[in-house]
């Protein structure tokens, strides 16, 4: 393999790379390097990542998923930035255990993007997750789960198709979002919910900010403490569809799309987000619990954290939010992955 050599910018410690490589990850300040040589290799690779015993590791294509049930699971921690996240990759390991040994998604079936992995495909780089989103929704058919998990940083910009009933558009923050931007609900949507087919099923479980429609489905499901529930309709006359192809897409969002989420150890000595706590430790206690249980026990679990923490009624707390391209009995289905 032809290389040549590269300086951090960051930290000043010189890297052997690939000759066509841009953007490199430095394992020594864990940074991400834009390379001076602007060259555009081929190939869905964007963060070419250098370990120290490990100049060129093995760049294997993605593999098919095994069987009916697939999973994307995304966390993000922003290692050397000025507003990193400690709990993200402790949020996808929860998330691994809870889909492969009790809900059954083979683990071959599940793929995992972080700042550890050692597969370059696998850094949640803004090109691998378009990538991985693809890859999920891609050979879906009738009686198939699909998962989309994201843990990370999230944000709103001003919606420029009029599409939002809001006026802003909610934001996915890839590893490198600084220099290749952001993921748009827009394409979130159109890339594993529009294609979704008859029969099929996806759920996104989204812990950030700024959630509530976070892959920008029709209906907003409005619940009270008393557990009366109403589907507010986001649709907007002559709009872009954000519907699917006969199937069903469910999301569970960590806040509304004025709130923020955060990570806490008020739930355990490592830090998590409170919904992806609140979310497994609610199917681990009470299998077979509808949606609006699911829902609502989501809610009294955080809801007591933010009370001892002294959060409840201020600006920091978060409400969950459940949004479907379809409106149902949430007290009367039965919430299955």
């Amino acid at each position: 393999m032809a290389t040549r050599k590269e300086r951090c910018s960051k930290c000043g410690v010189t890297l052997l790379v690939p000759l066509e490589e841009r953007t490199i990850y430095c394992p020594v300040c864990r940074g991400i390097i834009i390379c001076k040589t602007r060259a555009t290799p081929p190939g869905p690779v964007v963060i070419y990542r250098v370990w120290p015993s490990q100049i060129s590791p093995q760049l294997n294509p993605p593999t098919p998923a095994h069987g009916r049930k697939r999973a994307v699971l995304c966390g993000i921690t922003y290692q050397g930035h000025e507003n990193s996240i400690e709990g993200s990759i402790n949020d996808v390991s929860l998330m691994v255990n809870l889909l492969n040994k009790k809900l059954g998604f083979p683990r071959s079936s599940i793929r995992v993007l972080t700042e550890e992995e050692r597969d370059p495909y696998r850094i949640p780089t803004k090109q691998n997750i378009r990538a991985s989103l693809r890859w999920l929704i891609q050979g879906c058919r009738s009686g198939d789960s699909l998962v989309f998990y994201y843990s990370g940083h999230a944000s709103q910009v001003r919606d420029r198709d009029g599409d939002e009933i809001d006026g802003y558009d909610e934001a996915l923050l890839p590893v490198d979002y600084q220099t290749e931007g952001r993921i748009l609900d827009d394409e979130i949507n159109a890339t594993i919910v529009r294609p979704l087919p008859q029969g099929a099923t996806l759920h996104a479980i989204i812990d950030t900010c700024f959630s509530g429609t976070f892959i920008d489905l029709q209906f907003v499901c409005r619940i009270n403490r008393e557990g009366y529930f109403k589907w507010d309709d986001h649709s907007i006359p002559h709009a872009a569809y954000k519907g699917t192809s006969g199937g069903c897409a469910i999301s569970i969002s960590a806040c509304d799309d004025h709130q923020n989420s955060g990570d806490t150890t008020a739930f355990t000595d490592n830090a998590t987000g409170a919904l992806t706590y609140s979310f497994i430790r609610t199917l681990e206690k009470e299998p077979g619990l509808t949606y609006g249980r699911l829902l609502i026990a989501i809610h009294e679990r955080i809801s007591k954290k933010q009370d001892k923490i002294g959060l409840k009624g201020s600006h920091s707390a978060q409400e969950p939010v459940l949004s479907s391209s379809q409106r149902f009995d949430i007290h009367s289905m039965p919430f299955t992955l």
